[in-house]
């Protein structure tokens, strides 16, 4: 699969220090790689919060949990790679 067809899903929070930087990681990837890149606040969904909330910021690969609290660039490769 091409980095191209993968959606990648960002769950924030507003004021949050790690997802500042999470999507700082993240917007330089989606331009470097060119996958969909999405961002979503947790807090607009109760059923996003009760899952998400104490790990924010989660990043999941075509709506599937790959991380949280931290993007890990090389292990984050890999998997758009797939």
């Amino acid at each position: 699969m091409a980095a191209t067809e993968h959606v990648v899903t960002l769950l924030t929070r507003a004021g949050c220090h790690l997802c500042a930087v999470a999507e700082e990681q993240v917007r330089v990837l989606h331009a470097e790689l060119g996958f969909e890149y999405r961002e979503v606040d947790v807090d607009s969904s109760p059923l996003l919060r009760a899952e998400y909330s104490d790990r924010v910021p989660v990043v999941l690969i075509d709506n599937r949990e790959h991380g949280y609290w931290r993007v890990e660039e090389a292990r984050f490769r890999a998997a758009i790679a797939r």
